[in-house]
């Protein structure tokens, strides 16, 4: 009955995201806007910090909204394609290994890689219902680099931006619900998969709040990691973006 809940609440929030998915227009009227955003992401791919932490917005960059193909592009590149996303993966499953958790699928390889199958399973369900509801909601995707300097500053944004995020205009903060949601929806969706008996709820609240904390440390790695990339390379790496082409004269 609790898993009947759980595909019910996640079912009723993507129908409700994707309905209003579907009946929303271009965000922007301004074609030279879309077409920086566009040349922004081609220009970033190339970079090695995008394989390491995903589609991001640096630092010299306006912050302009996505287009709905534009935010299918990024949830793919975020999901599938991102280093980062793996490593981190791996990281908390060689805890839930050491931890001994569950302790039914046992150790060794094959424990471990359970482990990582279930929790890269809850990610992809987390970061498709995540991009959903940002999508519906017109909120932002990627991570915005400071505009700021120093470590402390820095380190508030990159901790900060785990719980907020932009709206439509790009300008004004809001709760990233469809975060927290998605999390904890896929806490209750993974449970399927566990072995019995297992509190659904008790492993969505588990999920959220790995979220917050996890999602943190990863938001810190992704605001410092053009500096890691500069040090490990003898500062050959680029530390400006380069402008876009259409707003150069």
């Amino acid at each position: 009955m609790r898993r009947l809940c759980a595909g019910f609440l996640c079912f009723a929030f993507l129908a409700t995201t994707v309905s209003a998915v579907a009946q929303d227009t271009n965000q922007t009227d301004h074609p030279s806007a879309q077409e920086r955003v566009k040349e922004t992401l081609q220009q970033i791919r190339k970079l090695p910090a995008e394989w390491l932490i995903g589609p991001y917005i640096p630092s010299s960059r306006e912050l302009l909204p996505l287009t709905n193909e534009q935010r299918a592009d990024v949830y793919f590149n975020q999901t599938f394609l991102t280093t980062g996303a793996y490593v981190l993966r791996g990281f908390t499953a060689g805890i839930d290994q050491a931890r001994g958790v569950p302790s039914q699928w046992g150790g060794g390889i094959d424990g471990y890689g359970k482990r990582f199958a279930s929790r890269y399973g809850q990610f992809i369900i987390t970061n498709t219902l995540h991009s959903v509801g940002n999508a519906a909601l017109g909120y932002e995707s990627r991570y915005d680099l400071c505009r700021c300097t120093g470590f402390w500053p820095r380190t508030r944004h990159a901790i900060m931006r785990n719980f907020m995020t932009y709206n439509r205009s790009e300008r004004e903060l809001r709760f990233a619900s469809p975060l927290y949601v998605g999390s904890f929806s896929a806490g209750m969706i993974s449970s399927v998969w566990f072995p019995r008996p297992h509190d659904v709820w008790r492993d969505g609240a588990y999920a959220a709040i790995g979220q917050a904390g996890w999602g943190s440390a990863y938001n810190w790695v992704s605001e410092f990691s053009i500096d890691i990339l500069r040090r490990l390379t003898g500062r050959r790496y680029p530390q400006n973006f380069p402008q876009p082409s259409s707003s150069r004269p």
